[in-house]
């Protein structure tokens, strides 16, 4: 496969995703891209935070987490109209 059709086949997967997805892909990437510095950081947390990591993916996965807008919302109206 040379890079054009592999940038390509990226293309293409990453035009069909929803907006929430393309968003998380989007962080994933910009934390790929800047942590190139130091590409590590994963080896170097403890299997109880991996695991929390791991945890809190899987229950966003499963809808269980709150979006950062409503989080937000809720900041707003708790501090800044107290």
């Amino acid at each position: 496969m040379t890079v054009s059709d592999l940038k390509l086949k990226i293309f293409r997967q990453i035009d069909t995703l929803e907006k929430n997805r393309l968003e998380e892909l989007y962080g994933v990437l910009m934390n790929f891209i800047n942590g190139q510095k130091e590409p590590r950081d994963w080896e170097k947390l403890t299997e109880v935070q991996k695991n929390g990591i791991i945890d809190a993916l899987d229950e966003i996965d499963s809808g269980k987490g709150i979006p950062n807008e409503k989080v937000m919302e809720d900041i707003r109206r708790k501090y800044l109209h107290a």
